[in-house]
């Protein structure tokens, strides 16, 4: 990971706005987590990237405060025929014991989240970003 954070209106690739959110959240937890990242370098950010970041944000500190103790956080991101999909899974507790809503930020850029329980123990929870225009829009 860099050791310079960048804003996120200057993120064009999605990897650079994951490690640029991710980072300091990683470094101020008081515990140690493995991070597997598989975001491939060639993906766009696929909404507006300051929501985003926010909406990332939000999900890994939902994931970090399952982890108390330190764990695993795996984020996987690929591109589909209907747009981009990431997941966040992390070792924490199971989808029952843990607050699942839907941030502000994912209904801001129309993404679409679901969660489930992974098998190794933990939740995931992945995050659909239509193509633009397919997602919905919110009406000022």
């Amino acid at each position: 990971m860099s050791n310079q954070w960048i804003d996120p209106e200057s993120c064009s690739c999605l990897a650079v706005l994951v490690e640029t959110v991710i980072a300091p959240l990683l470094i101020q937890h008081q515990a140690a987590v493995c991070l597997e990242l598989d975001v491939p370098t060639t993906l766009p950010v696929p909404a507006d990237p300051q929501r985003t970041a926010e909406l990332l944000r939000t999900l890994v500190q939902q994931s970090l405060a399952q982890m108390s103790d330190g764990g695993d956080l795996m984020i996987l991101a690929c591109e589909t025929a209907t747009g981009i999909e990431m997941e966040l899974a992390d070792s924490g507790s199971d989808v029952d014991d843990r607050p699942c809503s839907l941030p502000m930020s994912a209904a801001a850029i129309g993404a679409e989240l679901r969660w489930q329980n992974v098998p190794q123990g933990g939740a995931a929870v992945t995050i659909f970003f239509g193509r633009h225009g397919q997602s919905g829009r919110i009406a000022a």
